[in-house]
């Protein structure tokens, strides 16, 4: 087993690193601190927000310490694909999982056994194999990975069994420094982490959880589907994206009407066969402006830096499952939009949800609390960021680049409109012993004489047709409102009727005053390029999109995605910059020396010719 590098040389050779292999000038927020933790052979726990650079805060370290660093990663799909980028900057990589057959495990092995890896992939599965143990032994282990860190929790959103017992890297290999990481944890969660992965005395790094370069925008529905392709017509049109639905079915509808429309789109859900989901991964990844629509079974490791965008069509369980859903937009830190339609169904259908849910009163509770927070921001008068980052304990100020910050909603006294409908609820469910569903309710007030409401007799309670002052979609958005503050409820019978809380008494006697947000009008937006060309100068757009196309062209030959050869971010300052000579282009960030080795001349003559 390795000891640590010499503390006083180690930093130099971590910047080196960084420069030659990767082809960046200087590390980002705490990366220096945490790769220079690690290097001297201590313990770290990364709380860093996706597209944050935690990658390298073990690559960086596996490459400088001698011996092999381990990765414990959930994501046997992706290995593949991650393997595949570190081996496209010279790093030796490789990975251990069971889509590999006999043979090509025991080459993986015996280059690890020799000490001609720099960085070996493993499932948490594999290390309860005994086998799996008795290889690392046999090898140098420059430190644990653990990514993902997150699924060790019981409160966090991916929780995974096999990651409790990933304490035992710790008593196997006490010498080994470990780092583990997670792009999102509240106080909770990361106080599970520290105790189940023995890490109360590692060095803890919590850094922001802000990503500026994402627009948060939350709609309130109305022809949900109509609105996701005005989102990607008029913002995205041939970006990659990702859609969120919360069923299968939904997933299925979604991408059949973005096809219709003309929009290469492809469903991934639990029900598709294994090979159908491997294929649509693999289009996302490898092509460009592929639009994946996912239930959340999708995403958790996508190393795709160009996502330009994350749509969610229904409501998010939590709010940490958002934040990490959303931060899979713009990796690369170009601007990008996290956006969601929400509407009062979702609230019902969640609250629904959760009174139907197995567990015990304690589990249903803790789900009502994540639900809480998640409607609390939808139905926030203040900045997105601002409440967002204050969920992770973050204190921040206005963004300026949220939906609330540049069409700031208008808050109004709903309390006499909240009385009427309530009072709808009492007469129906105390003097009738009924319940109905909100669409019912609004109904009986704006009057309206339908069959239904005539065949029950309410026409003929005190608030029929009182509730004139308000169309049908802001009556919509009332309901919506009171269920997202607790002063209205849903009963368990499974139908999605409406139900007083305890709450409700206050608003009813006068005592509790309610306030609503009122929708702010959409403004229209124009049709525009993508996000990263439209953030460029006019002149560089050309060069960019030719240098776009040669990058296609070289992945499709070497069966890679197209963001393994260059990142956006980084066709981006080639096309600004535009270098006439390989030194010059080597001091575009994110060409490193592998890098300009193999694709030096042909980018210096796509350069030549765009321009």
């Amino acid at each position: 087993m390795t000891g640590p590098t010499d503390e006083r040389t180690a930093p130099a050779t971590a910047l080196e690193t960084l420069h030659r292999v990767f082809g960046y000038d200087s590390f980002r927020g705490d990366q220096a601190e945490i790769i220079q933790q690690v290097i001297v052979g201590g313990d770290a726990l990364v709380l860093m927000p996706t597209g944050g650079g935690k990658s390298l805060c073990y690559q960086i370290p596996a490459l400088v310490r001698a011996g092999t660093g381990v990765v414990i990663s959930p994501l046997i799909a992706l290995m593949q694909d991650q393997v595949d980028a570190l081996s496209a900057v010279g790093v030796r990589a490789a990975f251990l999982n069971s889509t590999q057959d006999g043979a090509e495990r025991m080459r993986v092995e015996a280059a690890y056994i020799a000490g001609e890896l720099d960085l070996l992939y493993l499932a948490p599965e594999r290390l309860r194999m005994s086998s799996t143990a008795d290889l690392l032994d046999r090898g140098s282990i420059a430190l644990f990975a653990i990514d993902e860190a997150h699924c060790v929790s019981q409160w966090g959103h991916d929780f995974r069994p096999d990651y409790l017992q990933l304490s035992m890297l710790h008593e196997r290999w006490p010498e080994v420094p470990r780092i583990a990481l997670t792009a999102t944890a509240t106080e909770v969660t990361h106080k599970e982490i520290t105790r189940r992965l023995d890490l109360g005395g590692a060095r803890h790094f919590v850094s922001s959880f802000d990503r500026p370069n994402i627009q948060y925008r939350i709609e309130s529905k109305n022809q949900p589907m109509q609105q996701l392709l005005t989102l990607i017509r008029s913002e995205h049109a041939g970006d990659a994206g990702i859609v969120y639905c919360l069923s299968r079915a939904s997933v299925e509808k979604t991408a059949e009407f973005l096809v219709d429309q003309g929009i290469t789109a492809l469903p991934y859900h639990a029900g598709l066969d294994a090979s159908v989901r491997q294929r649509n991964q693999s289009r996302f990844l490898r092509e460009d402006g592929v639009v994946m629509v996912a239930t959340i079974a999708f995403g958790m490791g996508i190393d795709k830096p160009d996502v330009r965008f994350v749509a969610h069509l229904d409501l998010p369980k939590s709010v940490e499952g958002y934040y990490q859903e959303t931060g899979r937009a713009g990796r690369d830190g170009l601007p990008s939009t996290a956006w969601l339609a929400y509407g009062l169904q979702d609230v019902v259908q969640q609250r629904r949800m959760i009174d139907q849910s197995e567990g015990d009163r304690a589990h249903r509770m803790r789900l009502s609390q994540h639900l809480d927070a998640m409607l609390a921001l939808c139905e926030t008068l203040q900045c997105r960021r601002v409440q967002l980052l204050a969920y992770f304990g973050e204190t921040s100020t206005a963004c300026g680049n949220c939906d609330t910050c540049l069409n700031p909603p208008e808050g109004w006294d709903g309390t006499v409109p909240a009385q009427k409908l309530l009072s709808t609820v009492v007469r129906l469910q105390r003097e009738r012993n009924q319940r109905f569903g909100a669409q019912h309710l609004i109904d009986i007030l704006l009057g309206k004489r339908n069959p239904r409401i005539e065949a029950q007799g309410h026409d003929a309670i005190s608030t029929f047709g009182i509730g004139g002052e308000l169309g049908e979609q802001e009556w919509r958005g009332v309901v919506r409102q009171l269920l997202a503050q607790g002063l209205l409820g849903v009963h368990s019978d499974g139908y999605g009727t409406l139900i007083l809380t305890d709450a409700s008494a206050g608003v009813l006697d006068g005592s509790r005053r309610v306030e609503l947000r009122r929708e702010p009008e959409r403004a229209a937006r124009r049709a525009k390029k993508s996000t990263v060309a439209a953030s460029l100068p006019g002149e560089a757009v050309p060069l960019f999109e030719k240098l776009r196309e040669w990058r296609a062209g070289v992945a499709r030959e070497q069966a890679v995605p197209a963001y393994i050869i260059f990142g956006d971010a980084t066709l981006r300052g080639i096309a600004l910059s535009k270098p006439d000579s390989l030194t010059e282009l080597a001091g575009v960030s994110g060409v490193g020396e592998k890098k300009l080795e193999l694709y030096g001349e042909q980018l210096l003559e796509v350069v030549a010719a765009g321009y």
